[in-house]
């Protein structure tokens, strides 16, 4: 029952900011290692990644009108512009999932640490204040997502390459980069939701498939409700960020990340202190 609870906890917790430009790994690092659930390492580094199929379907759900090129209700026009929305998406996913492919299993065993994920939260928290600061007084130059030309797509693409790295935060690389080149924080955010589908749910095979889907009846049923969670709670961010970012900027996000960061810094100093 005490496991359950966590579980539930960590769920919450991926909900919420895995959509949130505040990296849900350094959240997950950090409840997780104040609650300590009674399950396995391996199990725990799969479970940490997996549950992002809820916050997926979260996206899939709210969005299903405009991913869904088959929709009766659209013209012929917007079917083809659907389709062209996810050639873009496909083009924007290439770096990541080829460095994904070749280097996952190494950039977790570098970089999945307290120290490295807190920096990422620091590095990546004071960019998103730069890039505001120099975005003020600037117009957007791409306000829909079928104004994205290919060279926007990489770059996007090469960005959310960089949230490979734990502490990042895929929405959080992705948007940077999308600001850098004049795209609009609706667009920005709305776009990065869309490339997760094909990222996190490649992402979760591959945890699932080195896991071995060996998993006990109690380890099953904490992954199914850990997603579920997840999925409620990403609902809930989406639509909060949505309504937020129309009339703030994304400032008060770096200053979050860059708070978290020290915070996990001077607990990982005094734990090593005290063991």
């Amino acid at each position: 029952m005490l496991d359950a609870l966590k579980v539930i906890i960590l769920g919450i917790v991926e909900g919420i900011t895995e959509w949130l430009p505040v990296s849900s790994t350094g959240h997950l690092i950090l409840v997780g290692d104040v609650l300590s659930p009674n399950l396995s390492h391996d199990f725990m580094e799969m479970f940490n990644v997996v549950i992002q199929l809820g916050a997926i379907m979260a996206v899939v759900v709210l969005y299903f009108h405009k991913l869904n090129p088959f929709s009766p209700k659209k013209t012929h026009k917007q079917k083809l512009l659907t389709w062209q929305m996810w050639i873009k998406v496909a083009i924007a996913c290439v770096p990541a999932a080829v460095v994904g492919i070749l280097l996952n299993d190494w950039l977790d065993s570098v970089f999945y640490k307290p120290l490295p994920v807190s920096i990422m939260l620091i590095v990546y928290g004071i960019l998103f204040i730069v890039v505001e600061n120099r975005n003020k007084n600037r117009k957007p130059e791409v306000t829909k997502i079928s104004e994205l030309d290919i060279r926007m797509l990489l770059w996007i693409g090469a960005f959310q390459m960089l949230a490979l790295i734990p502490g990042t935060s895929r929405s959080g690389a992705t948007i940077v980069g999308a600001l850098l080149i004049g795209v609009s924080r609706e667009v920005a955010a709305e776009f990065t939701f869309f490339l997760a589908i094909p990222v996190m749910f490649g992402a979760s095979l591959l945890k699932l498939v080195k896991f071995g889907f060996a998993f006990t009846g109690a380890e099953f049923g904490y992954l199914m409700l850990g997603c579920i969670v997840s999925f409620g709670l990403s609902i809930v961010a989406i639509k909060f960020l949505m309504n937020y970012i129309k009339k703030n900027d994304f400032k008060v996000f770096g200053y979050y990340r860059i708070i978290l960061g020290a915070i996990i810094i001077i607990m990982t100093v005094v734990k090593a202190f005290l063991a």
